[in-house]
């Protein structure tokens, strides 16, 4: 066995599990990275990634990959940086322990993240939006499941791993109704609830019926959904709602939209974006900013500010087709 597998194993087992106490989440990206690097560079090369050297994962090759993730895999420009933070953090810890390779080191840890395009938000109306609840079918008990994980997921903007990590007793529905969840970075946060939403969730935990450490919203068979389970649901009912609102066929609706739904609906109440962050579990308040890039209304009052004092404020609206004809003429 060569430098690279005991170098690779310490980095799990002593840097992310002893010294960081990285999360199961963390883990499992880090290793789905390496995994694929190692794949690629077996294929490449034809050596098995028990028998690879450090010197293999050279600049050059790790350059080639992260070509590869891009235009072979089909990954964004995002997914490309994630995957080359986790080679940066393995790098810098074997940096440590192999000074010999510091030149090879220094190359790859110069590879620099891409720039990527910013997109402006998706998120759902509020016509939308009761288009959505109103789709699963709750004569069943399914449809019942999906339309309260709906009404929370919207309500409280939950993160999908928030939502299929909540367990019975994680409901509060007492004075004070709230939710209690673990969020990202280990940070745990209450989220209060409204009346609508405490009156289905009461409905839901009558004939749910569960121990207070069992899964709120469980399969048929008892276990936790899973992030895929939630997000095909989710594109299921939104493809039912269409009928009822056809702009929903224009968005692509995934658990995330209904996160961003959230924070535009606090955002439209007139909600402070310092509050709006603390909602929805965000480490630093610059991120609420991608919602004001992406509210029209707000941009519109701002230009109907700068309208001059001799000019009617409001939207453009076209003459009466009758009398335009009669005008044109």
């Amino acid at each position: 066995m060569t430098a690279l597998a005991p170098t690779l194993q310490a980095f799990f087992t002593d840097r992310l599990a002893r010294q960081k106490n990285a999360s199961p989440h963390t883990v499992a990206s880090y290793r789905d990275t390496l995994r694929l690097l190692l794949m690629f560079i077996t294929k490449r090369t034809g050596t098995p990634p028990a028998h690879l050297h450090i010197e293999d994962l050279d600049a050059p090759l790790v350059g080639a990959f992260l070509d590869h993730l891009e235009h072979a895999r089909g990954n964004t420009v995002r997914s490309r940086n994630t995957r080359l933070a986790a080679i940066h953090s393995l790098f810098r810890f074997a940096a440590l322990r192999h000074p010999d390779h510091a030149a090879l080191i220094a190359r790859v840890l110069a590879i620099p993240p891409k720039r990527c395009d910013r997109a402006i938000i998706s998120f759902l109306t509020d016509e939308e939006t009761d288009a959505l609840l109103a789709a699963p079918d709750t004569s069943q008990w399914i449809g019942r499941r999906d339309h309260t994980l709906l009404i929370v997921a919207i309500q409280t903007g939950l993160r999908v791993s928030e939502l299929t990590g909540l367990c019975c007793h994680d409901v509060h529905l007492g004075p004070g109704a709230h939710l209690r969840c673990l969020g990202k970075g280990r940070k745990q946060r209450c989220t209060p609830l409204t009346r609508q939403t405490v009156a289905v969730l009461k409905a839901w935990l009558t004939e749910r019926r569960g121990r207070p450490e069992d899964p709120l919203f469980p399969t048929s068979r008892g276990h936790a959904l899973s992030r895929d389970a939630v997000a095909l649901l989710v594109t299921k009912h939104a493809h039912t709602a269409r009928e009822r609102c056809p702009s929903i066929g224009a968005k692509t609706i995934t658990p995330h939209v209904l996160r961003h739904s959230t924070a535009m609906r606090l955002l439209h109440a007139g909600v402070d974006t310092s509050v709006i962050a603390l909602w929805l579990g965000h480490e630093k308040t610059d991120t609420v900013q991608i919602y004001l890039h992406a509210d029209l209304s707000m941009k519109e009052r701002g230009l109907a500010r700068t309208t001059p004092l001799d000019a009617t404020p409001g939207r453009y609206r076209p003459a009466d087709a009758l009398l335009a004809f009669l005008e044109a003429l």
